[in-house]
């Protein structure tokens, strides 16, 4: 469809008419704009089998967002300290992963399953395991900082090479870019299912193993021992999210085809990877969209980890942490079909702007801490969570052919755009999470304590209230200025897909 005619000779033939040559032009653009028509269209099954693929990494995130933080400090009992450097290593190898991600799929070539699909097939089994035995509480104590250490950077490390070429396949799926973002919002509404899934299915297993009954009015300061079946909780929910790896593949390697391009052989090698990384950080709109959603999401993380902390040692929530939970989770879900149509209607800067709801309402919950307050806040938290993940998806495949558009000789760089993207955030996650995690240290945090200090109690008051606070606003106040990269019209797209090589993803 894409392929281009390519001049010859002149043959020895009678040359047709002006008339007859415009009527023929005419009949053959006619044709080719409804191929290309139907080429960008993409079917129902298509995208939900898309959407589908990327479940369980939401999956096992929702879980360990929500829940690792509260495992490691009262469960498996490691001091702060200890769990600071567990959630900061996990993060940074996720994150240094990507660019390697980048490099190795740069290298590798295409087979009958494509390019990117062996990637995502081939780290579903490790990936797994790795999250499986991440909630295996071992039967030694001193070595249980480096036994989770080294199976969280096992874990973010394979799931950044799940979900690089798994990300990057939006851009395989189809030229049109109405088709992307379509196929964008089934992405993360199933993903936005799939994190439901996995706060609600993880948290109902494990909720014996905490609540109210844990700490008795007449229980004194200091630790209190694990539930006797905390162990087995956790090992029940581990093994629940792990299934979902293989199933959800499995919908994904049989509903999903990579589209190829036409005007280059599928072993073609293009830009190599260190210079396309080079290309791309010195592209504006790219630099404004990493910067600013580098604030957004690690606003996002922090909210997420201390929720559950703060519900249980800074108010009187710790029975309400699943309805909350299940709140922010069901609205974001509900809403991200809603901020799809708000984002074609009104823009993608307009829609940014509903991420602020939730800057006031996070204050109010560390201020006044009651039920009403907090199912409220709960309520709007999803609503700007859903538009925060949705956004950013949404703009990178603009800015990816902004920058093709820019240069015409440019080979496609869809996965260094992506990995180094996702890397940054992770690596501002990381510092987001371990900085905050060694604040509970300093302010003396007791693991499996039932009751913390009144600094302890602050401390989580601020990581709630403040401190996404101001992320949101640097965030936001960053994304605002300056113009946005345009959408390429149809013969754009169509000149799009016959240049771009696709040799990196």
């Amino acid at each position: 469809v894409y392929r281009e005619a390519i001049p010859g000779p002149a043959l020895e033939t009678p040359s047709p008419s002006p008339e007859a040559h415009t009527s023929a032009q005419g009949s053959v653009s006619a044709q080719r704009g409804r191929a290309d028509s139907g080429a960008g269209h993409l079917s129902f099954y298509r995208k939900l089998c898309y959407g589908i693929g990327g479940v369980p990494n939401q999956v096992a995130s929702s879980a360990i967002a929500f829940y690792l933080q509260l495992f490691l400090l009262d469960v498996a009992q490691i001091p702060a300290a200890q769990v600071s450097l567990v959630l900061f290593g996990g993060k940074v190898s996720g994150a240094a992963a990507d660019p390697l991600a980048g490099f190795l799929i740069n290298r590798s070539r295409r087979t009958g399953s494509g390019r990117l699909m062996p990637w995502v097939l081939g780290c579903m089994p490790f990936i797994a395991l790795a999250y499986f035995f991440l909630w295996f509480l071992p039967p030694f104590i001193t070595l249980r900082g480096l036994w989770y250490t080294t199976l969280y950077c096992l874990f973010q490390g394979l799931a950044t090479f799940f979900q690089v070429p798994y990300t990057a396949l939006t851009m395989l799926l189809t030229p049109n870019p109405k088709e992307r973002d379509s196929a964008t919002a089934y992405r993360m509404t199933l993903e936005m299912a799939g994190t439901l899934m996995g706060a609600t299915v993880h948290g109902l297993i494990v909720s014996g193993a905490h609540g109210s009954h844990r700490c008795k009015e007449d229980t004194l300061p200091g630790e209190v021992a694990v539930s006797p079946n905390a162990t087995r909780l956790y090992f029940i929910a581990s093994a629940v999210v792990a299934l979902t790896y293989p199933v959800c593949s499995t919908f994904l390697y049989l509903g999903v085809k990579e589209r190829t391009d036409p005007s280059t052989p599928a072993s073609g090698q293009g830009l190599g990877f260190l210079a396309g990384l080079g290309l791309t950080v010195r592209h504006q709109p790219y630099l404004k969209l990493v910067i600013s959603f580098l604030f957004i999401s690690a606003a996002v993380q922090v909210e997420q980890s201390y929720l559950v902390l703060f519900c249980t040692h800074a108010s009187q929530l710790q029975d309400h942490v699943q309805g909350m939970v299940l709140t922010i989770l069901v609205s974001a879900v509900l809403s991200t079909p809603m901020w799809e149509w708000v984002l074609q209607r009104f823009g993608k800067r307009m829609s940014a702007l509903g991420i602020c709801a939730m800057v006031p309402f996070a204050i109010l919950l560390a201020a006044v801490p009651t039920v009403p307050v907090a199912y409220v806040v709960a309520f709007v938290s999803g609503l700007s969570i859903a538009v925060s993940l949705l956004l950013p998806w949404s703009m990178l495949p603009d800015v990816v052919d902004d920058f093709q558009l820019q240069h015409q000789h440019g080979p496609g760089l869809e996965t260094i755009f992506y990995s180094s993207y996702v890397f940054f955030t992770k690596l501002s996650g990381a510092g987001a999470l371990g900085i905050s995690t060694l604040s509970l240290d300093f302010a003396g945090y007791e693991s499996g304590a039932c009751r913390q200090s009144e600094q302890v109690v602050v401390t989580l008051k601020v990581l709630i209230g403040a401190v996404p606070t101001s992320m949101i606003l640097i965030g936001l106040c960053i994304l605002m200025v300056g113009p946005t990269p345009k959408v390429p019209s149809r013969a754009n797209s169509r000149s799009l897909g016959r240049r771009t090589s696709y040799t990196l993803a």
